[in-house]
């Protein structure tokens, strides 16, 4: 039975957080991947916001989290528990993560990434107008620029196809401008 079918089966067709039923995506819960165990059926919001890649929404988490956290399945928990410590300043949370139990293998594969380290902020790659960059998206240039170490002159309204986002810094991209591959800052480009 493929894994898809596996995790339907589980779940009763619902995400395995929520208890929505559209737009549901497989996650594997890191580090582990590629099994029933280790992967759990889930909507495509509750992934980008685990996978930081659109901001927490605290109201959303809040209305599920602490009911899903009580799950039998263990990677249900696990994403539960690191769910948690990101909101844990906020007292629905706090509250949570007070009854919560993990044993001693769940808790160290919830801890395995760190991510319970860091809170619900998220740094994302935004373009001028404060709207969400992603990996190949195609941009507009908002003002005239000069490329160091170059004689290329961007000039203003030039698109820039397929970026690329500097994984260390969210006020940076990656694109080519004629044949030549540069980094831009995000303050000086507009998502098309």
């Amino acid at each position: 039975m493929k894994l898809e079918e596996q995790l339907k089966q589980r779940s009763g067709n619902v995400c395995e957080l929520s208890g929505a039923t559209e737009n549901l995506v497989i996650y594997d819960v890191p580090p582990a991947k590629g099994n029933a165990d280790t992967a759990i059926l889930i909507t495509e919001q509750c992934f980008n916001q685990i996978e930081k890649k659109e901001e927490l929404d605290s109201r959303f988490w809040e209305s599920f989290l602490p009911t899903a956290m009580w799950s039998e399945v263990p990677a249900v928990q696990v994403v539960s528990w690191r769910m948690l410590n990101r909101f844990r300043n906020e007292s629905w949370a706090a509250d949570a993560l007070d009854m919560i139990y993990l044993d001693e293998d769940n808790l160290a594969w919830a801890e395995a990434t760190g991510d319970h380290l860091g809170d619900a902020s998220t740094e994302l790659h935004k373009d001028t107008n404060g709207n969400i960059l992603q990996n190949g998206d195609t941009v507009t240039l908002i003002k005239d620029l000069d490329v160091k170490g170059s004689t290329i002159n961007a000039k203003i309204g030039t698109a820039v196809r397929n970026i690329r986002l500097v994984h260390d810094n969210v006020e940076q991209i990656e694109g080519k401008i004629d044949g030549q591959q540069i980094v831009i800052l995000t303050k000086f480009v507009k998502r098309q």
